[in-house]
């Protein structure tokens, strides 16, 4: 059987976005977005299978819509932006449906499961071909010491501890 080269791929910003999802005091929900980030794919098959996923986000570009929250999450109570400036992610294995990989937070190291949906690959008006891709789950964020949180009169805690995970990326092969 021929083995076939790997293919790269690299993360199209423009297309792509790296959203989270946290219950706010139990009632509602706040969406949180990472700006700036990086990511490549290395793979030797048409539908990604093999394929091995590095992914690095800088949390500084972190935006809830709410200036003085993003400084909040930047400080020590969350993601201590200043001592720990990126978070990375890498795969560990994809079957198609799943991307299992070790995500790092402050210095943290958990493996994370994450449903994968490929939306196809297509060639752009320029010639460039691109692949489609929404991912989802969830972690604990306690799990990566973003321990902050405070409890409201009624006794519901201000922020949940489960963070739900929202990727759309659309990557170039090169």
């Amino acid at each position: 059987m021929e083995t076939l080269a790997k293919t790269k791929w690299v993360i199209d910003p423009v297309h792509s976005e790296v959203t989270f999802k946290v219950k706010h005091m139990m009632i509602s929900t706040v969406t949180g977005q990472f700006g700036s980030f990086t990511g490549e794919v290395e793979t030797e098959s048409e539908n990604f299978e093999d394929a091995s996923v590095n992914v690095t986000i800088d949390v500084d570009s972190i935006s809830t819509k709410n200036a003085d929250r993003d400084a909040h999450l930047k400080s020590d109570d969350f993601f201590n932006a200043e001592k720990h400036p990126a978070i990375t992610f890498k795969s560990v294995k994809f079957d198609g449906a799943s991307l299992v990989g070790d995500l790092t937070i402050r210095d943290i190291t958990k493996r994370i499961s994450l449903d994968v949906e490929y939306n196809g690959t297509a060639v752009d008006p320029y010639g460039q071909t691109k692949a489609g891709f929404e991912l989802t789950g969830e972690i604990n964020r306690k799990d990566y010491n973003l321990k902050w949180n405070a409890v409201t009169e009624a006794g519901s805690v201000v922020v949940s501890d489960t963070v739900k995970l929202v990727i759309a990326a659309q990557f170039v092969k090169q």
